[in-house]
């Protein structure tokens, strides 16, 4: 009889610090201790504490261990499954230190989960994501049944419209209305498609849903079908998720051989099916007209709107188009009913909303939040703040199409129309977080080098524009900037938003425009006095010896690459600026802290 459950993250974050090896070591030790009929080893999706990976979580005690490896796995069965006390080093807190007080931490009261609501990531770290059992003991399937069983398509669409949910992958269309679209066009044939073509840097929201719940999204595009009047449906996801790929195409065949996928499902003549398509890592193919193009094999690149997707979209036919985040919450809306999930969020902002929390903090990792919660509990409560004692400088949400939030707003609540208010958005839900050593000019080109090398260069704004707007920040970061050259970003920015042909071009000026609202005094300082406040442009960098502190033991001078420091021995030393290449081997050097950067 099964006593203890050990869960062990499989999640890409911990795969890749060897959490596969933890479980094959954990079950040879239980087998080695005469366990085996007592405890069980699961490997889920992502817990979200990403920054303290590998974890596990020992139930029915709710022992939550992190930063395990291989070598752990015996004292862990020794003491813990076999003798029956912790291992205190190992055991989990705010701070990621041993566990002084006895007894196991309850997740939910510590700070980075206290604030959270997982919905959409309600399995992810709680089931096997590739066991269909376990998915169908939560719930899984019922609210399919219910759907095809006792409501219209009509209903189902009623519901989810009431429930107030919008589409979580870029500006929060409202789903209920994507789908009455596809509903009233007519047609004999209709598709469902899935957007997991998540591109933004530092995004991985999406692909942690895939990998620790696939059914939920297979599930929901099925009620999509049936809402809509399709039997098909795609799910596009990128080449570079080997995890969720795979878990995905095993959830595929579990739901077929259940007869959750395919004819007749549930005896009520409806079908529908799902196939994966894999797209090769282009960011444009993220905007869904370019995304049907790659689906049906041709270059992805965005179309001219309208038509819509709805009206005609793959292969010319009536099409809906929903993220994963989106569809990881339709079958809990069918299940809970809409007042259940409108109460959540605010007045048009409902529900949850999941981010990939990166950058400068000191929880990295995957959190869910209700609409509305603002930054500052985010970065402050959740995240634990900026690590090494730094200052919160801002926040980039939306990825490449977002914008950057001032420390000045940090009180802002996190939902769609206070986003935008500010000149951000909430995009799929990447949120970076910058501290007092980031430059902001240097951030505002390191999005826009990426949007001109993602460009698919079929319309000319996303293509020459955005390539002028990146030789201007070029100039100015390397100290060549102009007067003027503010004012030449501000128009090309505008001009770019007004004409780009889709949503890729459209967005692409948003870091800079937002950067240039709430730090053009950093530009400026770049332009006027070709100097980088933050110390990051290499170009605009000094660095400087103070004779104060300078010991004279010419440790820099010899290091040195280019023998641009000179001096003599037991003597303040001196940097020839003329020379001196900003490489920063000096300021590593020195042991005294002579040498600053400024």
């Amino acid at each position: 009889m099964i006593r203890t459950h050990v869960l062990v993250c499989g999640g890409t974050g911990c795969m890749s610090s060897g959490s596969a090896k933890i479980r094959e070591v954990l079950q040879s030790e239980i087998d080695k201790a005469g366990l085996t009929e007592e405890v069980k080893v699961v490997q889920t999706g992502c817990f979200g504490l990403c920054a303290l990976g590998p974890v596990m979580i020992i139930y029915p005690e709710g022992t939550f261990y992190s930063r395990v490896t291989a070598e752990d796995v015996p004292e862990i069965v020794e003491e813990h499954l076999v003798k029956g006390r912790l291992v205190q080093r190992l055991v989990y807190n705010d701070t990621g230190e041993a566990k002084k007080p006895e007894g196991p931490v309850s997740l939910n009261e510590t700070g980075f989960y206290k604030k959270q609501m997982r919905v959409a990531l309600r399995n992810c770290g709680v089931i096997d994501p590739e066991n269909i059992d376990e998915y169908i003991g939560r719930d899984g399937y019922s609210a399919l049944e219910k759907v095809l069983t006792s409501m219209t398509p009509d209903d189902v669409i009623k519901v989810i419209g009431d429930s107030g949910l919008r589409g979580r992958g870029g500006a929060g269309f409202p789903t209920a209305r994507k789908w009455q679209f596809a509903k009233n066009s007519v047609s004999d044939k209709k598709y469902v498609v899935c957007n997991a073509d998540e591109g933004d840097p530092g995004a991985f929201m999406d692909r942690s849903v895939l990998e620790g719940d696939p059914h939920a999204v297979l599930e929901a595009m099925a009620i999509a079908g049936y809402a809509i009047g399709a039997d098909e449906g795609y799910v596009y996801v990128r080449a570079e998720y080997p995890i969720a790929v795979k878990r995905l195409s095993i959830a595929i065949g579990q739901a077929r051989e259940y007869g959750l996928l395919g004819k007749d499902i549930f005896g009520t003549g409806f079908n529908f099916d799902v196939s994966i398509r894999l797209g090769s890592g282009a960011f444009v193919c993220g905007e869904e007209t370019a995304l049907l193009t790659s689906i049906e094999g041709n270059r992805g690149e965005p179309r001219p709107r309208p038509p819509f997707p709805a009206v005609k979209g793959l292969f010319g036919q009536p099409t809906i188009i929903n993220n994963v985040e989106t569809l990881a919450n339709v079958a809990q809306i069918i299940n809970n009913g809409a007042e259940w999930f409108a109460q959540m969020g605010t007045e048009k902002s409902k529900g949850t909303k999941v981010f990939a929390l990166g950058g400068k903090i000191n929880h990295t990792g995957l959190v869910e939040i209700p609409m509305g919660t603002p930054l500052r509990t985010i970065i402050e409560e959740i995240g634990g703040g900026i690590p090494n004692g730094k200052k919160f400088k801002a926040a980039q949400t939306g990825g490449p199409s977002g914008g950057c939030i001032p420390a000045s707003l940090i009180d802002t609540p996190v939902d769609y129309e206070s986003l935008q208010s500010i000149g951000s958005m909430m995009g799929s839900g990447g949120l970076i977080v910058m501290d007092e050593d980031n430059c902001m000019v240097d951030i505002a080109k390191f999005f826009l080098e990426f949007t001109v090398d993602e460009s698919c260069g079929k319309c000319t704004p996303c293509r020459i524009g955005t390539r002028r707007m990146l030789d201007i920040l070029n100039r100015i970061v390397e100290g060549k900037g102009e007067e003027g050259d503010i004012e030449k970003l501000e128009a090309l920015a505008n001009d770019i938003k007004a004409t780009a042909l889709c949503g890729l071009g459209q967005t692409a000026p948003n870091p800079v425009l937002s950067t240039i609202r709430y730090f053009r005094d950093e530009y400026e300082a770049h332009i006027r006095e070709k100097r980088c406040p933050a110390g990051k442009c290499k170009a605009l960098a000094r660095f400087t010896i103070d004779p104060e502190k300078c010991k004279g033991c010419s440790a820099c001078s010899r290091k040195c690459p280019v023998n641009a420091i000179s001096g003599v021995i037991k003597s303040p030393f001196v940097i020839d600026q003329d020379k001196c290449i900003k490489c920063g081997t000096c300021l590593e050097t020195c042991k005294f802290g002579a040498i600053s950067k400024k």
